[in-house]
């Protein structure tokens, strides 16, 4: 029988390993390089990291690499070229005119993957945009040509067709994607405000991709939601009521999972998916506790709740898959996560162990500091007055001819919320209550 399957791209994937730079840590970033390569559909035939002081300006890496890399694409018949970084306009066309190939990037590879997988208009939306950004610095002189070739770092967003036109018709189709994704934010916090008005506490899920988030909130709740070994399976997220073991019902959200380097343009893009977290009462941080890069995958999640602005929400983290781990192995890990977050409980998701442990965390999770706040609402905008109301307390409030003197608490992990009104930095407040 004859295989009728389109054959795999070949990929040769190349990093750079500079002072500074633990070799460790490269090796780790180079691992899930390869890990991404297959998750777009390539196969890898060779990984290369060369040692330099800097970057070449020019080639990304030096001319006697690229030299080397070229004479051997007759050895690996490899079709593309993937950097571990991101490439310049100029660093990108000199490699594919030295190397006549297609080279992508980093980023051009985990926004390939995010194209392929989502699946409401919504990530469509989101995904389109960031590549549309990552694209237009690129569009220098005539056509980009290597995306007529199709395949990894083409799919999705904007298209073949769409490479060939000029900058300003992208950027009118950024400009009708900023307003599409205006009115998917609009929804979103609709969908907030009815979830407020329950008065249910929302735990976001949050991790580093093919953690265990979606295992984990399918065991936890039943929720049905799309769990594979891979990395980014699932890029919507999922809204479930979860029961405690006090009878007290909160609402759990899973969002997309982190990376290393996660590209700031998609950060940006799925900032309405990602605001999720910063709107959560709580956050559930699933670490994988047998990868052997637990710690800074862990890290990698705390950078991006950090430029959230969610990195003081009360938290609880959920050690996943120590059923991998012998008895040493377990302890280890649990103290070195002990010894840097506050609740830390080890579970396995998939078998099932540690769940009940892990409700009990979630139950007794602290509450959030608060701190006194001073804000000035407009008339008109009084839904900010019970979102104060609901987060924290109103005091007591005044009515001025500029609009509604109001004073309260709020969580300090909340402020964002309320940022646009207040008067003051405001002052911690001794209760926690």
């Amino acid at each position: 029988m004859i295989d009728t399957r389109p054959r795999r791209e070949r990929a040769f994937l190349i990093g750079v390993l500079l002072p500074g730079t633990r070799p460790d840590l490269l090796d780790e970033q180079m691992r899930e390089l390869a890990e991404l390569t297959r998750t777009a559909g390539g196969e890898v035939v060779a990984v290369e990291v060369q040692r330099r002081d800097e970057v070449d300006p020019a080639l990304f890496v030096g001319r006697g690499k690229v030299a080397e890399v070229r004479e051997r694409g007759g050895e690996l018949e490899y079709d593309l070229l993937i950097c571990n970084e991101d490439l310049s306009p100029r660093q990108q066309r000199n490699l594919e005119r030295e190397l006549r190939m297609r080279v992508v990037d980093r980023t051009e590879l985990i926004l390939d993957i995010f194209a392929q997988h989502a699946r409401t208009r919504e990530g469509r939306l989101q995904v389109e945009s960031a590549q549309l950004h990552h694209l237009l610095p690129r569009l220098i002189g005539a056509y980009d040509y290597h995306r007529q070739m199709g395949g990894i770092g083409t799919r999705g967003g904007p298209g073949e067709a769409q490479i060939e036109v000029e900058r300003r018709r992208i950027r009118k189709r950024l400009r009708d994607l900023d307003g599409e994704l205006e009115q998917v934010r609009a929804q979103r916090d609709q969908q907030r405000a009815g979830r407020r008005q329950s008065e249910l506490d929302t735990v976001a899920i949050v991790g580093y991709t093919n953690a265990g988030k979606s295992t984990l909130l399918n065991r936890l709740t039943g929720a049905g939601v799309r769990a594979e070994n891979r990395l980014f399976a699932t890029l919507d997220p999922t809204t479930r009521r979860l029961q405690l073991p006090s009878g007290r019902t909160v609402l759990v959200t899973d969002t997309v999972g982190f990376i290393q380097k996660l590209p700031t343009d998609l950060v940006a893009a799925f900032r309405a998916t990602l605001e999720e977290v910063t709107y959560a009462d709580l956050v559930l941080h699933v670490v994988d506790g047998a990868a052997a890069s637990a710690l800074e995958q862990a890290t990698a999640v705390d950078e991006v709740l950090a430029e959230l602005g969610a990195a003081r929400t009360p938290s609880v983290v959920a050690l996943n898959k120590v059923d991998l781990l012998g008895p040493a192995g377990l302890r280890r890990v649990v103290q070195s996560f002990s010894a840097r977050y506050p609740a830390v409980v080890p579970i396995s998701a998939l078998a099932g162990h540690g769940l009940e442990a892990l409700l009990e965390a979630l139950d007794r999770a602290p509450e959030p500091e608060m701190v006194a706040v001073e804000l000035l609402v407009p008339y008109g905008s009084e839904a900010i007055l019970n979102e104060l109301r609901r987060v924290g307390g109103l005091e007591e409030t005044e009515y001025t001819q500029a609009g509604t003197l109001a004073r309260g608490r709020a969580p300090r992990g909340a402020l964002h919320r309320f940022r646009e009104y207040r008067l003051g930095a405001g002052r911690a407040s001794t209760s926690s209550g």
